[in-house]
């Protein structure tokens, strides 16, 4: 079976609001929208698949979902809730499919199951083979937990994540190794695994706007993307080599500034941010990398010193949405309650760029 993997990519619907329409079966089939209060100076961090509908999204100011879903149903986030249950569903991954596992977000992860599948010489049934595993584990969260997952089954971590980004939710989609590259073509470049938005806008000014493009074309695209351009001829045809990564090593950005004079000027702590969002915009951008957690950072004159942490649902890659999680935090815990010697913003659990939702289901 050397060279021959099945990889499945277990994505969570909808993963904070769906637990608070299961812990409030009252809210089941409306718009509930986990984030700070339209009211104030809040901000989404997730909505239900009944928001998304009306355009609501990860990381909008809150004023704006309200405007866009007036009959929203706010929902303050409880984080130790969510890690509780991602906790719990991990662990049922890992008692039915026990092989490597890559846990990306508290709402997904990668598992390699080639080991538990029988000899087989055709990659192609073998993958097939892994259905009825990945519809157990389905339905083990859906009985055990009362919620709902999707799962892409493909040779490579790249095209599962794609085939559970695609057909959500309560997905189940099988992308095989002899039509990958077909598979792929009415996507657009953005779905490539490493392609940010600065890589994505040059090759659509190029004239390449799906991976049919990027799969027919002549061009040598090193000229538009250095050295990275046969890796990215690659993925265009489905080829990702790329290993789970099992370690548990934290991957973090920061960046800080101590003022002059102590301040609680918010027009100066509003100013500082944006440039510290801003430079941390360019970093993840610059490593084609997006992130998963969001910290800020206080000292008052005593020398205290506090910090607090959100994790989201759909990891940031822009500066204006970590700028918007990061004002929120310091307003949801009160940090700004005196003035500030010190103020710094961090990124966590870094993960490389992989799929952009591409928003199907919402069509």
């Amino acid at each position: 079976m050397s060279g021959r993997r099945v990889i499945f990519h277990l994505d969570m619907d909808a993963f904070y609001a769906s637990v608070e329409q299961r812990d409030n079966p009252e809210w089941r089939g409306l718009p509930v929208i986990v984030g700070g209060s339209p009211e104030w100076r809040g901000v989404v961090c997730a909505a239900s698949y009944e928001a998304r509908k009306f355009g609501v999204h990860s990381a909008m100011p809150s004023i704006t979902a309200g405007r866009l879903c007036p009959k929203g149903i706010f929902v303050r986030p409880r984080m130790d809730t969510y890690r509780t249950e991602s906790e719990a569903i991990m662990g049922i991954v890992q008692r039915l499919a026990p092989g490597p596992m890559q846990q990306v977000s508290v709402d997904e992860a990668y598992v390699e199951v080639t080991a538990q599948l029988p000899e087989m010489e055709n990659h192609d049934d073998l993958l097939e083979s892994a259905r009825p595993l990945a519809r157990e584990i389905k339905d083990a969260i859906r009985t055990e937990r009362g919620l709902t997952a999707t799962i892409g089954i493909a040779p490579n971590k790249f095209l599962a994540k794609i085939a559970s980004s695609s057909f959500k939710p309560d997905g189940l989609t099988l992308v095989p190794e002899t039509g990958k590259a077909e598979f792929l073509r009415a996507l657009p470049v953005g779905a490539i695994h490493g392609v940010g938005r600065v890589t994505e806008a040059a090759l659509q000014q190029a004239g390449f706007h799906t991976i049919a493009d990027l799969q027919d074309t002549g061009t040598d695209l090193r000229s538009l993307v250095g050295s990275w351009g046969p890796e990215l001829k690659r993925m265009a045809f489905g080829n990702d080599d790329r290993p789970l990564d099992t370690g548990d090593e934290i991957k973090s950005i920061s960046t800080e500034n101590t003022f002059p004079r102590d301040t609680a000027d918010r027009a100066v702590l509003r100013a500082c941010l944006r440039e510290q969002a801003a430079e941390l915009g360019e970093k993840l951008a610059r490593h084609r990398l997006s992130a998963g957690t969001v910290q800020v950072k206080v000292r008052y004159g005593d020398f205290t010193t506090l910090t607090r942490q959100f994790s989201v649902e759909e990891p940031l890659e822009e500066a204006a949405a970590i700028y918007r999680f990061a004002c929120w935090l310091l307003a949801r815990h009160e940090l700004v309650n005196r003035p500030l010697r010190l103020l710094g913003l961090g990124l966590s659990a870094l993960q490389e760029i992989t799929l952009r939702q591409l928003r199907l289901e919402l069509k």
